[in-house]
């Protein structure tokens, strides 16, 4: 039987560029198309090997850049045939309320009321962005709980993919346990947890580009399919592939990337990725357990980690 896989990109503007006074167009330069190894490199890779990644789409800095920005990130993935879905970093709202200090970054710091009306509005915004109605979202930073799966049931979303195990209970704060990984509805949403492995035994690392090797995650893969997991949700950003002043690619993360496309259309059987607009029969909580530490491949990962953050991430 073969393993899904939610290829998922969180796509949005950042708070570094904002603050050191960047303009818009300078601010999607950087967090949406850095160095090359954007999302427009993204998008031709996915579409060279057939595919399908779903775009976290944060609107929220249309509260105070404008709707333009977020239409030029949403107009591109939807005429490549990806997917867009709602990402909300609330941060936005405080500095379009001339907040700068003490801005508020996490979801999980407002009511239920707070929340609600921020999702609405991001809703909103990223419809009048050119999307069309989302059905599923990710919280910045994962910073969900029970009151955002309230807001999220009123916005008529029916998928969540904010639980993240390896940042539980903060701020990744709804009710399950850390090594939740299979789907399950809670609170009448269906919540599909970031995928996790053990980084060491009893600690896990969520499958995220930056944050796991190629080994790593063809291991999980393969962990997930002999262990019949219902899906493998996989994270990265927008400016993942590029050094963090975004000046330069980061080509190991580059090449991980390119990895990760390759090993996917050719194990398209195995693997098919998919959209949410595809997982009508997602199969609801059966088991699932994170692939076991492997001293080995872990020490293998953070060498090859230690070499990135030396030649890429130095001083220029």
């Amino acid at each position: 039987m073969a393993t899904p896989v939610l290829l998922t990109v969180d796509t949005e503007l950042t708070w570094g560029p904002y603050a050191r006074g960047a303009s818009w167009q300078e601010n999607l330069a950087r967090s949406f198309d850095p160095a090359g190894v954007g999302v427009s490199w993204q998008l031709e890779l996915l579409r060279e090997h057939k595919l399908k990644a779903c775009f976290f789409v944060d609107p929220m800095p249309a509260e105070h850049y404008g709707l333009v920005p977020i239409r030029q990130m949403i107009g591109p993935i939807l005429n490549a045939g990806q997917e867009v879905q709602l990402h909300l970093h609330p941060c936005w709202r405080s500095i379009a309320a001339g907040v700068r200090e003490g801005a508020d970054f996490e979801l999980t710091c407002f009511d239920a009321a707070g929340q609600s009306d921020l999702v609405m509005a991001a809703r909103r915004l990223l419809i009048e962005a050119g999307a069309p109605p989302p059905t599923a979202f990710r919280s910045g930073s994962y910073a969900a709980d029970v009151r955002t799966l309230a807001a999220l049931a009123g916005a008529g979303i029916r998928y969540d993919s904010s639980h993240n195990g390896s940042h539980h209970p903060v701020p990744s704060a709804l009710p399950l346990t850390p090594a939740q990984i299979a789907p399950l509805e809670v609170a009448g949403i269906v919540e599909v947890p970031v995928s996790q492995i053990e980084d060491r035994a009893g600690r896990l690392r969520h499958l995220q580009l930056c944050a796991v090797s190629m080994e790593e995650m063809e291991a999980a893969l393969v962990h997930a399919e002999a262990e019949s997991h219902p899906i493998v949700t996989l994270v990265s950003h927008s400016f993942e592939f590029a050094s963090r002043d975004g000046q330069r690619p980061n080509r190991t993360l580059a090449r991980r990337f390119e990895k990760l496309c390759a090993f996917l259309a050719d194990q398209a059987e195995r693997f098919p990725t998919v959209h949410f607009a595809d997982l009508t029969d997602l199969p609801l909580d059966r088991p699932a357990r994170p692939l076991p530490a492997d001293r080995l491949r872990t020490t293998r990962r953070m060498a090859q980690q230690l070499w990135s953050n030396l030649v890429y991430e130095r001083s220029l």
